[in-house]
């Protein structure tokens, strides 16, 4: 079993709102799935940023 994220308690109740998953799953859950989870929260803001640059 994994050991809890070493993240403060601020980063994980956004994260928990953030992913809609409660906090006592986030902290166990593994790493990989929560940095895969990031990463799909990321994307619409990464494909939005190209479109912003073409205004400027």
């Amino acid at each position: 079993m994994s050991k809890p994220l070493q993240i403060s308690a601020d980063t994980a109740v956004k994260l928990s709102e953030q992913l809609g998953v409660p906090i006592e799953h986030l902290m166990h859950m593994p790493r990989h799935i929560l940095l895969q989870k990031l990463a799909e929260l990321a994307k619409p803001d990464a494909e939005a940023a190209p479109e912003s640059d073409k205004n400027v």
